[in-house]
């Protein structure tokens, strides 16, 4: 089964082609850029949900077959749910303006009160409008100072409390294990077993 990800976000590549290949899917998973896409659909959407189909349909319309998109990002409490669906660009930088501009907004506020959750939305749809649409969160908190030099985006920042380390802290293999991409993925499976072994 040839699969379209539909994102040019290499974080989210990396992780997502690391889940299908965990699995041992009869899948072939090929980024937008490696099918002939320069760009992805704009994200319009007001919630994660809406921003995953719009990408994921866009895709699938682009190249006549099963695309995956993923819309996620960080929701923290204190800031009443922001950075939200503006995860990426909230800052108008990259990541670490993002994770700078975080810190800012939080200044002061102790981390008992630091709440946050990652959440992730995975759409799959192909060119005939067949659509379906997954989402799962995983609960943290942003912490004082940004640890660790894996993963992406706000990861340095997001710790599980029960491990004490922050995303950035463990590699891909142990992320997967707990991470808000990998439950909405595992949502997933059963239909991409499904369609892997039907083409």
């Amino acid at each position: 089964m040839l699969l379209t990800l539909a994102t040019q976000n290499e974080g989210k590549l990396r992780e997502l082609e690391a889940l299908i290949a965990a699995q041992r899917l009869p899948i072939i998973a090929r980024s937008l850029a490696q099918r002939g896409a320069a760009d992805q659909a704009e994200e319009v959407g007001l919630t994660f949900g809406q921003n995953a189909l719009l990408k994921a349909s866009w895709a699938a319309h682009l190249t006549m077959g099963w695309a995956l998109a993923d819309d996620s990002g960080l929701c923290v409490d204190a800031l009443d749910g922001a950075p939200g669906i503006h995860s990426a660009r909230w800052s108008g930088g990259g990541d670490q303006a993002n994770n700078e501009l975080l810190l800012e907004r939080l200044a002061g506020i102790p981390l008992a009160k630091r709440g946050a959750r990652y959440r992730c939305a995975l759409a799959l749809c192909n060119q005939l409008g067949e659509a379906l649409l997954v989402e799962a969160d995983v609960e943290g908190r942003i912490v004082e100072t940004p640890r660790g030099s894996q993963g992406f985006g706000y990861d340095p920042l997001f710790e599980i409390p029960a491990w004490g380390y922050t995303f950035a802290e463990v590699d891909l293999a142990r992320k997967e294990t707990l991470s808000h991409r990998a439950r909405a993925f595992r949502k997933l499976l059963p239909l991409l077993r499904i369609l892997a072994k039907d083409s």
